[in-house]
């Protein structure tokens, strides 16, 4: 059974990190412990973008960034899967520069040095060279980018279907199964 951990930073994108928890907790049945991370200014976007305080009833566990006595903050812990969601330039850059200043950047160096599965969903747009080379050096270090970037082949009808486009490729890409839009089905 798996061990995710989902980390919410403060970059506009709210609506990916909720859908992502929602369908994660639907497949239940595919994970074994499911904890959520949330900065401060996640919680300030999330309620801008949203319009709710639902991330204070989320039906898994919500870490602050100051416990480092989180679970995932240690490799024995064994969580094999974290998805910063979305992901700020600013925390990835502190992610490829190895600074473990907080809990979500600590937790994602444990996934990175025991080459377990880091996923950044990248919200910011555009980039520019600092970024990009973030983002490769996440990416030579075995970690994952994925820009939030929907697809338009399902034919997504409002924003929430376009936001799943995103969310259904992270799931896939996380290795869990899912029932979504296929290329050719």
């Amino acid at each position: 059974m798996r061990r995710i951990v989902v980390s919410i930073t403060g970059a506009s994108g709210a609506v990916y990190a909720c859908q992502l928890i929602d369908k994660l907790v639907k497949i239940r049945d595919q994970w074994e412990e499911l904890s959520v991370l949330m900065t401060v200014n996640a919680r300030t976007v999330w309620e801008t973008e949203l319009g709710n305080t639902d991330y204070l009833r989320l039906p898994v566990k919500v870490y602050a960034t100051d416990d480092f006595s989180a679970p995932f903050a240690s490799g024995s812990a064994r969580y094999d899967t974290m998805i910063v969601i979305p992901c700020s330039m600013g925390t990835l850059g502190r992610i490829a520069a190895g600074i473990s200043s907080d809990l979500l950047t600590r937790a994602a160096d444990v996934i990175l040095k025991e080459r377990r599965k880091l996923i950044c969903v990248v919200r910011d747009t555009p980039y520019n060279l600092i970024h990009i080379r973030n983002m490769e050096t996440v990416t030579l270090a075995g970690g994952i980018i994925c820009p939030a970037s929907p697809s338009f082949y399902s034919k997504p009808q409002t924003p929430d279907d376009i936001a799943a486009t995103v969310v259904d490729r992270v799931i896939d890409l996380a290795g869990f199964d899912s029932n979504t839009f296929r290329w050719g089905n």
